[in-house]
Order: structure tokens, then sequence, then C-alpha cells
């Protein structure tokens, strides 16, 4: 009901809606509304009653709300379930707890702070309270395993996509999965699954957006950056959240539908920052490169499976995502 009541003062913007009208919407009581009311300002959300007028939505607190986000979202979303923690070890640890139980698909998992991040390759993924945006999306999609990390280049397209429609802000992508601004990272995705043989249990992809971060720790202040560093203004974390889910979501369907990444190459080559770029290509840790384990060549963009094509003296290779790091011949990018 909270989720109902804050999309219709949201879709009403500064008009009041009346408390009969929200009776008629939803078919509850004026005491149901009443009580609705009374928990979302309780949950600091500030909203305005006017006797003959009803209700007008005057201002949303800066903490995340699963009601909130739901409310966001078009009703006919994929994700019809949101589940909001102060603190959880890993979003994706928790999301693969609930997949095992059976959570439904599009279920998403959100936490204000991660004690034990993950990101690519084991390494630690640094998850400021109250700044940040770490979530886990639950699918269950009808693929072969050998296709679900299709999944993770279609996450950072649908970030790039929202930052766009959104802030106006041109995203890159540094295949496959990380999200660039201002030639520094703003966003890494994980993607785990549960599988057989032949046949997908469950994949959780975890997302973390640096949002609204205003500084970063000397040691990757070089590499890393936030939608605050890059606009000057404080965004609606909520907003973002939905609005990337929404895009992920349906794009999700599609790829889910077509069995490969033929209607995303061409929205994924144009926002790729290393296409038609000289790169060089890792067989194992970055941090532990050699001639024996490292390739170079220029980057022409992805195929259909989401295999990043790289020109090599004159032929081309594809490389696939997993034991692989690929970065510009200069740097990060």
């Amino acid at each position: 009901m909270k989720e109902k009541i804050l999309r219709a003062l949201r879709e009403h913007g500064d008009e009041f809606v009346s408390g009969a009208f929200l009776c008629t919407q939803f078919g509850v009581s004026r005491q149901a509304v009443w009580k609705n009311i009374t928990s979302l300002r309780e949950n600091g959300y500030e909203i305005e009653s006017v006797p003959n007028k009803g209700y007008r939505l005057a201002g949303s607190p800066s903490g995340l709300y699963a009601p909130d986000i739901l409310s966001r979202l078009p009703e006919d979303c994929l994700c019809r379930k949101v589940e909001c923690f102060g603190l959880l070890d890993s979003t994706n640890t928790k999301a693969k707890q609930l997949a095992e139980l059976g959570e439904a698909e599009g279920t998403l998992v959100v936490a204000e702070e991660q004690t034990a991040g993950k990101g690519r390759r084991g390494r630690n993924w640094a998850s400021e309270p109250g700044v940040g945006i770490w979530m886990t999306l639950v699918l269950r999609p009808a693929l072969s395993p050998a296709k679900v990390p299709g999944i993770t280049l279609l996450t950072a397209l649908a970030l790039t996509k929202t930052l766009w429609e959104l802030y106006g802000v041109r995203a890159e992508i540094k295949w496959p999965n990380d999200v660039i601004l201002a030639k520094k990272k703003i966003c890494g995705i994980l993607t785990e699954m549960s599988s057989e043989e032949n046949y997908v249990n469950y994949v959780v992809t975890g997302i973390g957006i640096n949002a609204n971060t205003a500084s970063f720790p000397e040691e990757i202040a070089g590499k890393a950056t936030s939608v605050f560093q890059q606009t000057g203004k404080k965004i609606d974390r909520s907003e973002l959240i939905a609005g990337m889910i929404r895009i992920l979501c349906s794009d999700y369907k599609r790829f889910v539908e077509e069995q490969d990444l033929s209607s995303f190459v061409e929205q994924y080559n144009n926002v790729l920052v290393n296409r038609d770029k000289e790169v060089c290509v890792y067989y194992g840790m970055v941090e532990q490169a050699s001639p024996e384990n490292t390739e170079r060549g220029i980057a022409r963009g992805i195929d259909c499976d989401g295999a990043l094509l790289v020109e090599m003296d004159g032929r081309v290779k594809r490389i696939l995502s997993g034991e692989v790091s690929v970065r510009g011949v200069y740097g990060y990018v």
C-alpha cells in the first residue's frame, strides 16, 4: 500500500490528492490510507495534508526504502519485490541465500552498507554507507550457462543508458563490465550463478555504484570517481536504482527471448571506451603480467555472444571474459 500511495502522490506532482481518490483507487478505507500515510511520515517522508484537498508529497528522506524504490518502477516490471537492509556482509551473498530458498526472479536486494562487498576475481569492494548504491538482482534465466555472461554486459549497458536518461551524463564501458566516467570507474558488476551442465538454477547480478561519494582514498583516487564528482549534484539514489532496474529488466527480457546480444551489440559498441584503440589483453592477473601472458591488439567491439573482438596481426581474436583483463596500453582505459 505504501508503494501505491507514493506512486500516486508522485504522479500528481505539486497537486493534492484527495483521501477519497486514494480510497477508491486502491479499494481501502480512509483509516487504511491514514495509517499508511502516518507510517511513511515516520520513515521520513514529508507529506502535507490539507482538509478538503488531500495529501501532497513535499519531500523524501535520503535513505533507501523498499516501497519508495518500487513506487518508481512500472507496475509490469520484472522487479516486484525489494528488500532493503541497513547492513549486510554482501548483497550477492544475501541474494544467493534467498535464491536457494526459492525467491522469485526479479527480487532486488539493497544495502546501505556492506562489510564484505565482492569485486570481480575475488577482489574486495569498498562500500561506504549512505552515499553509494550496493544492490543485487535475483534472476532465473532460461539460458544455457554459457550465455549468462551476457547479463553482465547488459547490466553495464543499462547503467550508461540510465545516466544519460536521468542526468545527461555520457558514461562509457571498459569491457566487459566496468562503467567509466571521465576515464575513471564509477561502477563494478559481479554476476554469479548456480547451474548444472545445461541448466541455470539462478543468477545474481551484483551492482556497486559510486553515487554520491565526495572523495576516495589516495590509492584509488586516480582511477575511481562518482556521479556526484562528475556532475556536482547530489543524486537521488532511489531514482537511480529504479531507473537502472527498469531498463535492465526490459533489456534482460529481450535478451532471454532472443538468446543472444544481437539487439544490443551496436548500443554496447557505441559506448565501448576502447573501441578502435590499442589494448593489452592479460591472461591472468594484471599485477603478474609478463610477455608470455600478454597480447596486444586493436579492440573492434563485441559480438552477439559478448566476446571482445581484438584484431591482432591481421586476424580477429575473440576474447571471452573470465580469467582475462583488458586495459589500455598506457593505463586503466
